[in-house]
């Protein structure tokens, strides 16, 4: 290829960049650097979509123990009479603006896992998501995350998909972190698009290097080759799904409600993903909770369960799993602004058709708490060793930097 030829091609390249997110097979020198996503053959795969509930979620205002004499004590004017809840049984309750959440458990879609932490809980935001997001603490020398080493464990085969995605402006999770594999952030699905100028652009210049003859230089030019052919085979088909693609439900018109119809979109499409990851922001409800915490949830709820439908609509039921966490809850007892300090213990939930429904073990006591707060008793590692090993079918105690028994929250068919 002649050096005309080659930077009229990497001038082509600089315009779509961005594109080049869809890595695929990479020479040598270049594969610590660049992974492919999952090929055609992983749409069968079982998909995994997480929610992160920044700032704290209030789980006690969440799954909320309406017969406890101590909930009331602790919080006379936050606390939720048994007239409002949403019963879940004849002790517990849904926040009322988790309608969407009453109706997925109702269609047993929905697992409840209640009192989950981990031993002496950092109440910083930053680093107790930190721990949340890789299972390691500070002075462990974190480089990578939970989800990022499972992707690396499951390994890759040559395609166009990328094999995780974050969805939102949002800084990059710590939790998709890898060494191996490059997980793409994209605010829309319009961002995997090419226009018709581009994409034909984009074609002469690839046609151009498959005629090149050969040149020292030449596994370079083979992998951006590729990596082009493959971003646009990638951009057209979510083009062509984005045209045919029709919600079975209306999703809200929420930030929430958008993200997860682009999923829907995107699963719909054949794309190879098998991790998306997005966030929910706005849970540090120190003062004026009530309004906060209900638009929030309310959110939530309505969003994941437009989801969990059209998916069920779709076909797709079956092999999508939702987890919805946060870095901790709130303190027990509500404060002097009407709201709720940083506290420890709280619940994760699991949405889809492949989970056993309801409340998964005890919540925990509001009579023996440590400092104020919730003692857990469930490990958040052994909800991460639960859809590991059960649902994305990998060895956790590698991931997990240690060996974690899994919760009873999944109920597989296949």
């Amino acid at each position: 290829m002649t050096n005309t030829s080659r930077r009229r091609f990497l001038g082509g390249m600089a315009g779509g960049a961005a594109i080049l997110t869809f890595g695929t097979q990479a020479p040598g020198f270049l594969q610590a650097a660049v992974h492919s996503g999952r090929s055609d053959s992983g749409r069968s795969e079982k998909i995994l979509v997480v929610i992160e509930l920044g700032g704290g979620n209030d789980g006690l205002n969440t799954i909320v123990p309406f017969t406890d004499d101590d909930y009331r004590k602790h919080r006379p004017k936050l606390a939720l009479a048994a007239n409002e809840v949403l019963k879940i049984s004849d002790s517990h309750g849904f926040h009322p603006s988790l309608k969407g959440f009453a109706e997925l458990l109702q269609n047993h879609q929905l697992s409840i896992v209640q009192g989950v932490g981990y031993d002496n809980p950092n109440r910083s935001h930053f680093e107790s998501m930190d721990i949340w997001h890789t299972c390691q603490r500070k002075e462990e020398n974190r480089s990578d995350g939970w989800l990022g080493r499972s992707l690396e464990q499951r390994g890759t085969s040559a395609g166009p998909d990328p094999a995780g995605l974050h969805l939102g402006g949002e800084k990059q999770p710590f939790a998709l972190m890898s060494h191996r594999v490059r997980v793409p952030s994209i605010r829309s699905v319009e961002q995997f698009r090419l226009n018709g100028t581009d994409s034909q652009r984009f074609r002469d210049a690839v046609k151009e290097l498959a005629d090149a003859r050969r040149s020292p230089d030449n596994d370079l030019l083979s992998f951006v080759q590729s990596s082009t052919s493959s971003a646009i085979s990638a951009s057209e088909r979510i083009e062509a799904a984005g045209k045919s693609y029709k919600a079975a439900v209306p999703y809200p018109e929420t930030d929430t409600g958008a993200k997860l119809e682009t999923v829907a979109k995107l699963i719909s499409s054949g794309l190879g993903t098998s991790v998306y990851y997005l966030q929910l922001d706005g849970f540090d409800t120190h003062s004026q909770q009530p309004d906060a915490h209900a638009g929030l949830l309310r959110q939530l709820g309505d969003a994941l369960s437009a989801f969990v439908k059209d998916l069920t609509a779709q076909g797709h039921s079956d092999r999508v799993l939702t987890m919805c966490f946060s870095e901790f809850g709130r303190r027990v007892a509500e404060n002097a602004s009407e709201g709720t300090d940083h506290g420890t213990a709280g619940p994760v939930f699991l949405a889809g058709s492949q989970v056993k429904p309801g409340l998964i073990g005890k919540h925990p006591s509001l009579s023996d708490l440590t400092d104020g707060d919730l003692r857990h008793h469930t490990d958040f590692r052994q909800v991460y060793a639960t859809v590991l090993e059960q649902w994305m079918g990998c060895d956790s105690q590698p991931i997990l930097k240690g060996t974690y028994n899994p919760v009873e929250a999944l109920a597989l068919k296949n």
